[in-house]
C-alpha cells in the first residue's frame, strides 16, 4: 500500500495544528467523524484545507482510519520532540546600556504577527491604534490567519482606563475577532484583564509588560520575553482557547 500522499498530508497538518490539536484530530478520525466536522473543530481556513487533504488522502490511498490516527499521533510525538528545546530571549524597549542589545518591543511584536501562518492569539490591557501593528494584523488576516485579540474594557477597568474602548483600536480590522472578560464572570470587583502577550501558531510566544499602544511598544521602558519552541507557546494558546470555550472570555460585538 502506497501512503506517500497521506504521510505528506499528515505531516503538514501536524505542523499547522501543533501536537496537541493534531492528537484531537486523531481522536476524531477514530470516532469516525467526517472532514467537515473535523475542520469545524479548528476554525481557520488554512488548517481546514489541510485537514480536508488528510481525509482526501485517506480515501485516495485506502488508509484505515485507525492507522491514520496512529500516524498522526506518531507525527505529533516527533514534532513535539523536535520542538522540545526552547529558545528564550529578552526584549527591552527604552534606554540602552553598553553591551546589552536592545530590540524594540514594536519590532519584535510586529515580527511575531508577521510570522503567524495559521493562528494568532493576543491579549492586552489597553490598546490604541498603532499603524505598523495594525497593518501587520490586517496582512495576517489577508493570508488566512485566525486572529483573536483579548482586551480589557472600560467597565472592567473601573476608572483606570480613559478614552475610547481598547477594542476600538481594532474595529477597522475586518476579520480580527475581539474578546473580553465580562465583569460578571470575575470573582472579585477589582479583578482586571491585565495579560499582555501574543502567541503565533503555538510556536512563538511573546510575553511582556507592554500594552498594544504606541507608548507601550515604542516609547516606554518595557521588558519582555520571546519563547520559540518548547511547550510554553502551545500551553499559552491552549489556555486562552479553553477560556474562550468555557465562556470565561466572550466575544465583543460592535453595535
Amino acid at each position: 500500500m502506497t501512503t506517500a500522499r497521506f504521510e505528506a498530508a499528515a505531516a503538514s497538518a501536524v505542523a499547522a495544528l501543533g501536537p496537541q490539536r493534531a492528537r484531537v484530530l486523531a481522536a476524531l478520525l477514530e470516532q469516525g467523524r467526517g472532514p467537515e466536522y473535523a475542520a469545524a473543530e479548528f476554525p481557520s481556513p488554512r488548517t481546514g484545507d489541510q485537514i480536508r487533504e488528510v481525509y482526501r488522502a485517506i480515501r485516495a490511498e485506502a488508509v484505515p482510519e485507525v492507522t491514520a490516527a496512529a500516524y498522526l499521533r506518531g507525527f505529533s510525538a516527533a514534532w513535539g520532540d523536535q520542538r522540545g528545546d526552547a529558545e528564550v530571549r529578552t526584549v527591552w524597549s527604552g534606554p540602552r546600556t553598553p553591551g546589552v542589545p536592545v530590540r524594540s518591543t514594536a519590532s519584535v511584536l510586529t515580527e511575531v504577527v508577521r510570522g503567524a501562518r495559521t493562528e494568532l492569539l493576543a491579549m492586552t490591557y489597553s490598546a490604541r491604534p498603532y499603524r505598523p501593528l495594525s497593518q501587520a494584523l490586517a496582512d495576517a488576516v489577508a493570508r488566512g490567519v485566525d486572529v483573536h485579540i483579548v482586551v480589557e474594557t472600560r467597565e472592567g477597568a473601573g476608572r483606570l482606563l480613559d478614552g475610547p474602548e481598547p477594542a476600538a483600536a481594532f474595529r477597522s480590522l475586518a476579520g480580527v475577532r475581539l474578546w473580553h472578560w465580562p465583569v460578571d464572570r470575575r470573582d472579585h470587583p477589582s479583578a482586571r484583564q491585565h495579560a499582555k502577550l501574543a502567541v503565533a501558531d503555538r510556536r512563538v510566544l511573546f510575553l511582556g509588560s507592554a500594552n498594544l499602544t504606541e507608548s507601550g511598544v515604542r516609547r516606554n521602558l518595557e521588558a519582555g520575553t520571546v519563547v520559540r519552541g518548547g511547550t510554553a507557546p502551545e500551553r499559552a494558546a491552549e489556555h486562552i482557547r479553553a477560556l474562550m470555550r468555557q465562556g470565561i472570555l466572550q466575544p465583543i460585538t460592535f453595535v
